[in-house]
């Protein structure tokens, strides 16, 4: 296939931030992008050739939407699968394909692929609803210890559907869906490793970046290239995570978050088969971004050099809590003169506690520094209304 000719259509499914950075690189190459999503107001809407609007689980919608492209990728897990399937069965190039995506979609079938194949995380135990839980929990069943890590099998993301249980009455608050219970692993650090992937098997990985949590929201507030780590841990945790991405034959990108325990050992906690939070710090700090190295690879291109430049921060900028309403960014234009600095607005029209909003790359040659410049961009920009 020709994917330079003028009339060659890259389809994505979902038109959120990482869909309209992807779109930047496209228009590199001179791509032509559809986009499907179910908002009208959708970031992707103003930097797309053409933008459908529809409803990404609804089968007819997804299969025809597939039916006007040549390639299709998708920057959210939550589509149809059996349109997916469909699609690939008619010859659709679709990356990564749905058999990937059917093993990483539910979080009960990832663990169960992971321990399937000798990849190492934590102890689990899965149930149909809340409700089994429970029962087990009252019979003496749970195979992991209180406190544990609650996870939904689906639709959970930015820290959503994710809940420490430290006491039965804790099950009270969480809604009755299909379910993890997880044990805690005790961490020195939460790290994660993107690895890109070709049609012809050229693979690459990205440096091992170090993620700090937001404590109230269980999602990335800052993401540290390179982590600051002991070099024998990152060249374990690249290792590991190559191994998952051979497991999961996939391509495009994977982003592979782990656990580094107080023992140094790795444990993988969960993947995304697309461009990743992990991964914005690219854009600045490496010699080929995410977004350019996932469209390389779905379109079976040479993979792109994946160090960085500099040392890179990144960090979210999300809703201030107490505010609901029409986004504004209160002192922007301060941080616009700080050397290194480069804030990423995604064009979402209303803000809300914790939603991403956008984020800032600071690069420097010390990372430290930059770690530093980091904290006083977070503590400079207000999200609100």
């Amino acid at each position: 296939m020709n994917y330079f000719s003028s009339d060659f259509k890259l389809g994505i499914l979902g038109g959120g931030q990482l869909g309209k950075m992807l779109l930047s690189e496209t228009r590199k190459l001179d791509i032509q992008t559809y986009v499907l999503d179910p908002s009208e107001e959708a970031p992707c809407k103003i930097a797309c050739n053409q933008f459908f609007q529809g409803d990404l689980m609804d089968f007819d919608t997804v299969y025809n939407f597939g039916k006007k492209v040549d390639v299709l990728t998708f920057e959210i897990e939550l589509v149809n699968l059996d349109a997916l399937t469909q699609l690939e069965k008619e010859g659709l190039p679709v990356y990564p394909s749905p058999k990937t995506l059917k093993l990483i979609q539910n979080k009960g079938v990832q663990k169960d692929f992971y321990t399937q194949h000798n990849i190492p995380t934590a102890h689990y135990q899965r149930f149909e609803n809340l409700q089994d839980l429970k029962a087990a929990i009252n019979n003496q069943q749970l195979k992991v210890k209180m406190p544990f890590v609650w996870k939904c099998t689906e639709f959970g993301y930015d820290g959503n559907g994710v809940k420490v249980v430290r006491k039965p009455t804790d099950l009270n608050e969480l809604p009755d869906v299909e379910c993890i219970a997880e044990a805690m692993i005790p961490f020195k650090n939460e790290l994660a490793v993107i690895v890109c992937r070709n049609p012809s098997g050229e693979i690459k990985t990205y440096p091992v970046v170090e993620m700090e949590f937001h404590p109230e929201a269980n999602q990335v507030e800052y993401v540290i290239c390179p982590a600051r780590i002991d070099e024998e841990v990152a060249k374990k945790a690249r290792a590991i995570a190559l191994n998952v991405s051979q497991k999961f034959n996939h391509v495009g990108l994977l982003a592979v978050e782990m656990f580094q325990t107080e023992n140094d050992e790795i444990i993988v906690n969960e993947v995304a088969p697309r461009p990743h939070n992990s991964g914005h710090y690219s854009i600045e700090a490496s010699y080929t971004s995410q977004f350019e190295n996932h469209l390389r690879a779905i379109l079976d291109l040479p993979l792109g050099n994946t160090d960085s430049k500099v040392a890179g921060i990144m960090v979210n900028l999300v809703g201030s809590a107490g505010y609901s309403g029409p986004v504004i960014y209160e002192n922007i234009e301060k941080i616009l003169g700080w050397n290194g600095v480069t804030p990423h607005i995604y064009g979402k029209k209303q803000t809300r506690p914790f939603r991403k909003m956008g984020h800032v790359t600071i690069v420097n040659e010390d990372v430290n520094e930059a770690r530093k410049i980091a904290e006083e961009v977070k503590n400079t920009i207000k999200v609100i209304c």
